[in-house]
């Protein structure tokens, strides 16, 4: 009779850990608040791990989340379920978040998401693009009206997007980014509004 056992693996998977730079400014953050009241930096705390773990909050990396706060996991789950801007799935380099909403769709949003699936080969709500560079989101209002229609990759706006050329202009722009997005908490790059206090 043959004796089959089966091997276990020697080697557990490895648990997410924030860099020690992501240590330094959660542990900066939670200076901001109560000792009794860090759920208040849920928000920058996603933030900073959507940053790090390549665009998105697995469910691991969630609850990492929740044990640099003290907190369950099911009170992280509850907010990046919740929140659009935390993304629950592997994504591209670049998230290209289409607004959607009146102005936006009378100028052509349409024909714009039409446009980006068509030359990216993303879909939207999909996988990333097969070269890995972008996911396609359609969101609510960003605000820019006037200059419908628009898409927000991280914190940059690309304005009136109602032409293929205009559209293929962001697209080459970003195409050609050869260095990493800035991280949150990294001062260099990032537009004063957005430099942390």
């Amino acid at each position: 009779m043959l004796n089959l056992t089966l091997m276990e693996s020697t080697t557990a998977p490895t648990k997410p850990q924030f860099s020690p730079a992501a240590q330094a400014e959660i542990k900066r953050l939670l200076t901001h608040y109560p000792d009794d009241r860090k759920k208040s930096a849920l928000l920058p705390v996603l933030h900073i791990a959507q940053a790090e773990f390549g665009g998105w909050v697995s469910p691991e990396v969630q609850d990492l989340v929740a044990e640099a706060l003290g907190l369950k996991p099911i009170e992280v789950y509850e907010v990046a379920t919740f929140y659009t801007m935390f993304n629950l799935k592997p994504v591209g380099k670049h998230v290209l978040e289409i607004c959607r909403t009146g102005p936006c769709m009378l100028r052509g949003s349409d024909e714009l998401t039409a446009h980006l699936e068509r030359i990216t080969g993303a879909k939207v709500g999909g996988p990333a693009s097969e070269d890995g560079l972008f996911t396609l989101k359609e969101v609510e209002c960003l605000a820019a009206c006037g200059f419908a229609p628009i898409v927000q990759v991280r914190e940059k706006y690309y304005e009136k997007l109602d032409t293929p050329e205009a559209v293929d202009a962001m697209l080459t722009e970003l195409r050609n980014q050869v260095h990493r997005p800035a991280l949150p908490w990294e001062e260099v790059g990032l537009p004063n509004s957005l430099k942390n206090n």
